[in-house]
């Protein structure tokens, strides 16, 4: 039995300790699951909504105490575990509304009865869950899953095991059937266990090296759906935007918020030769002095917390270094935060312009300068990624903006917004090494179902006369 603990990256505190399941327990898992499938699929569709509906409340009754639990599971800000908590509620509702929209069920009258179109779940659903998002982005694909009618194993992140239990318990409070949602706690070992179950469906949040290696074990199973919902190295770019201090805000929120943690947030800022870029660099580079990165519960609040672990900051720190390296020059450098753990680290500005960097996401407050001499450059540099998640134009020229939306090439493109603006209500996913073409939030429904398109009449008929080529 393997043993291992959850820590608050702030402190170094315990906040969870457990065993990681064993192959064997995983595979039990997975045998529940398969053998509740048949009868949660068969139920009537308001059965599993009433369900989802009990998951919600729960979520709503414990979402104090469940935010304070993330944050000091992740060091994340407690205004905004708070707002996860509430996204998390509000994925019902949203995964309600999609189901009708994107996989419910219409017929259409024909001269010989009725074509019918209804959606089907696959069976059983491996959910893997990331550690910056403990709650929302796993919970993105199980209620999904189970309004569809799938059965749920559920894998958190061993970094963020707490948030999980937490998640089960509100689910066992929504009163599910035996076999219908069940958690497996681990490490890769735990995680490449479940995989190599007879699973029907991989639903993952993660980064794009572990997106590639699930492709690649997939690659002769093509029964086994996959929605991976991967990392990027976005771009955001600006470009006659004339306020500097009002653009900084932009960008420091695309690139900062969640110290850096977000798949969406910024990597790549794209500015304009000159005087308007060194503006623009001015006011970044004053409002960044102003962030408080501090513990969740120091006051005053802070306005970001540490990285998940000083592994990941000791991490994050040598692929600035690398660079570094390589040419690119710091405009403001990085490093521990005197005082903290570390796990903390310093929000760094770099200038690549002119050096060949790796096209690589560090998950870090980080963000790499371009200068271009013109807009079509902007377009250009942005594109130049093998990722394609987010994406953001700052510019006060609408021309701007009708050409950027049509060039760029992501699945989330902002104008005049932090590259990190989502919603629940539109889909969200990436191309290339972002994701595989199944985007997730409001178009999740389509990976939890399949469509069964019929053809019906109501009784027997001889359609001999319909038929050619008889004697």
């Amino acid at each position: 039995m393997t043993h291992f603990t959850s820590t608050n990256p702030a402190t170094g505190e315990t906040v969870w300790e457990g065993h990681a399941a064993s192959p064997a327990e995983t595979a039990t898992a997975v045998e529940a699951a398969r053998a509740a499938f048949p009868d949660w699929a068969d139920r009537p569709r308001q059965h599993r909504i009433d369900a989802m509906k009990r998951y919600q409340a729960a979520l709503k009754s414990r979402a104090p105490a469940m935010a304070e639990a993330i944050s000091r599971e992740t060091g994340k800000a407690l205004w905004e575990t708070t707002a996860e908590l509430g996204s998390m509620a509000g994925k019902v509702d949203i995964s309600i509304r999609a189901y009708d929209e994107r996989t419910g069920e219409r017929t259409a009258q024909t001269a010989f009865g009725s074509a019918t179109l209804r959606h089907r779940p696959h069976g059983v659903a491996a959910v893997l869950g990331p550690f910056n998002f403990p709650g929302h982005l796993p919970n993105g694909h199980i209620v999904p899953a189970l309004l569809a009618g799938d059965t749920v194993v559920f894998k958190p992140s061993e970094e963020t095991p707490h948030t999980g239990q937490l998640m089960a318990e509100c689910l066992a409070e929504a009163d599910l059937p035996d076999g219908v949602f069940n958690i497996v706690q681990g490490g890769r070992d735990t995680g490449a266990a479940l995989l190599d179950q007879p699973i029907d469906a991989l639903m993952f949040t993660g980064s794009g090296a572990a997106g590639a290696h699930f492709r690649r074990k997939f690659a002769d199973n093509p029964h086994v759906i996959l929605a991976l919902e991967l990392g990027g190295n976005n771009p955001l770019v600006v470009w006659d935007a004339g306020d500097a201090e009002a653009v900084a805000g932009l960008v420091v929120q695309s690139a900062f918020v969640t110290t850096g943690q977000r798949c969406s947030c910024a990597r790549r800022l794209i500015i304009p030769e000159g005087p308007a870029g060194d503006a623009v660099i001015g006011a970044i580079d004053a409002m960044v002095e102003r962030l408080i990165f501090a513990p969740w519960d120091q006051t005053p609040e802070p306005y970001a917390g540490p990285l998940i672990s000083p592994r990941a900051a000791d991490a994050a720190l040598s692929a600035l270094q690398q660079r570094i390296d390589l040419g690119a020059r710091f405009i403001r450098p990085s490093g521990p935060v005197e005082g903290l753990s570390g796990a903390f680290v310093r929000p760094a500005l770099i200038d690549v312009t002119g050096v060949d960097v790796p096209d690589e996401e560090i998950f870090a407050p980080f963000l790499s300068i371009t200068r271009v001499p013109t807009f079509d450059a902007a377009i250009q540099a942005a594109n130049a990624t093998r990722y394609g998640l987010s994406a953001g134009l700052i510019s006060d020229d609408p021309a701007n903006w009708d050409s950027f939306i049509r060039r760029i090439r992501a699945g989330v493109v902002n104008l005049n917004r932090p590259t990190t603006g989502a919603a629940g209500d539109m889909p969200f996913g990436g191309l290339g090494d972002s994701g595989n073409h199944r985007p997730s939030a409001w178009y999740a429904a389509d990976y939890c179902a399949y469509p069964v398109a019929s053809f019906e009449a109501g009784a027997v008929k001889n359609i001999e006369g319909e038929m050619r080529g008889l004697k």
